[in-house]
C-alpha cells in the first residue's frame, strides 16, 4: 500500500489490517491520521486561555496513545476512528479538569452556559466537568444525542462528519444537536441555581 495518499480508502485500508493484528498498518497510520487529530485538539484547545498548560501536541499524541493502547475495536472507517479519537480527547480533557479541580479544591466556581462552556479554562474545570455529568445523564436515556454533543463539542467535528461517523443523515444531526442543546441548557440551569 502506497503511503504518500492519505485518501479516505488507503486509511480505512489500513484502519482495517490494524484491526485484523497488523501492527505495521498501526504505524503506517498515524502520519496519515496526525495532522486531522491535531485539528480535532487545536479547535477544542484554541478555545482555551494562552497560557493553557495542555497542549495541542500533548492531547493528540496522549489520544493516539490510548487509541493504539485499544485491543478488540474492528475500525469501521474513517470516521469510526476519528468519532473513537474525539471521545478520547473528551476524556482526557475530563481527566485534566479533574486533576485541576482537585488541586483546586476550596475555591468558588461559576457554572456556565453550554456556549460559555466552550471558553472553559483551568479555574472552570468545574463547569467541564459539570458538562461532563449531564452528558452522562443525557446518555442514560438518548445515548445518540450525546454522542452528537461529544463529537460536536469535544471532537469539533462538523455536522457532516458526525452524520458519516454515526451513520445518519445531516438533518438527523441538527435536530439531535439543537434538542441535545436545549435539554443541557436545562440541566446546566438547574445545577447553576
Amino acid at each position: 500500500m502506497e503511503q504518500s495518499s492519505a485518501s479516505p480508502p488507503d486509511i480505512t485500508a489500513l484502519l482495517t489490517a490494524w484491526s485484523q493484528g497488523d501492527e505495521q498498518a498501526r504505524d503506517q497510520l498515524l502520519p496519515l491520521v496526525y495532522n486531522e487529530l491535531r485539528e480535532i485538539a487545536h479547535r477544542y484547545l484554541s478555545h482555551e486561555r494562552r497560557d493553557h498548560t495542555l497542549q495541542t501536541t500533548a492531547l493528540v499524541h496522549e489520544a493516539y496513545l490510548r487509541l493504539v493502547d485499544q485491543r478488540a475495536v474492528q475500525w469501521q472507517n474513517k470516521a469510526h476512528f476519528f468519532g473513537v479519537a474525539a471521545q478520547l480527547m473528551r476524556r482526557i480533557l475530563i481527566d485534566y479538569a479533574r486533576s485541576h479541580q482537585t488541586a483546586k479544591r476550596g475555591q468558588g466556581t461559576v457554572k456556565l452556559s453550554l456556549d460559555e462552556a466552550v471558553n472553559v479554562a483551568d479555574e472552570r474545570a468545574a463547569d467541564l466537568l459539570a458538562l461532563n455529568d449531564a452528558l452522562g445523564d443525557l446518555a442514560k436515556f438518548d445515548p445518540q444525542k450525546s454522542h452528537v454533543v461529544e463529537l460536536k463539542f469535544f471532537g469539533g467535528l462538523t455536522v457532516e462528519e458526525i452524520a458519516e461517523v454515526l451513520g445518519v443523515s445531516i438533518a438527523t444531526v441538527v435536530r439531535q444537536w439543537r434538542l441535545a442543546k436545549a435539554w443541557l441548557y436545562q440541566e446546566l440551569g438547574k445545577e447553576a441555581e
